[in-house]
């Protein structure tokens, strides 16, 4: 596997895995610290957080299984993945007035802007297409 590939695989496992854990960990808090709406339950937010999760893991799988010819989440799928993600998040940003404090706003916008961020990082490098 290239070096930008493996990169890419690293920064993207970490931001889903990191997110992932706080939200299926801890959902209360996460969705208070980060300014979002609170549900009246917090099973999606932990689903999702599971979600995530095994998406950082099946990131990481694929980085670190290919000496045992074990294969996760490749690089297209991962794009896949952030561009709908944060796509998603994008449209309700800019289609729905949410009555989100302005810290909750920031946090959604620093979510959409690094996944899809990452996302067009993935697309520029070209890696996808040496799967």
């Amino acid at each position: 596997m290239k070096r930008p590939t493996q990169i890419l695989l690293t920064v993207d496992g970490i931001v889903n895995l990191v997110l992932g854990a706080a939200l299926l960990l801890f959902p209360a808090s996460s969705v208070t610290l980060l300014g979002l709406p609170q549900p009246n339950t917090y099973f999606y937010v932990s689903i999702l957080g599971a979600v995530l999760v095994g998406i950082g893991a099946a990131l990481f799988v694929e980085l670190f299984g290919a000496a045992g010819r074990i294969r996760g989440l490749g690089i297209g799928g991962a794009i896949a993945i952030n561009v709908f993600g944060g796509g998603a998040v994008l449209v309700w940003l800019l289609a729905v007035p949410l009555a989100l404090p302005l810290g909750g706003k920031v946090v959604l916008w620093l979510i959409a802007v690094v996944v899809l961020g990452i996302a067009l990082a993935e697309l520029l490098s070209k890696s996808w297409k040496d799967q």
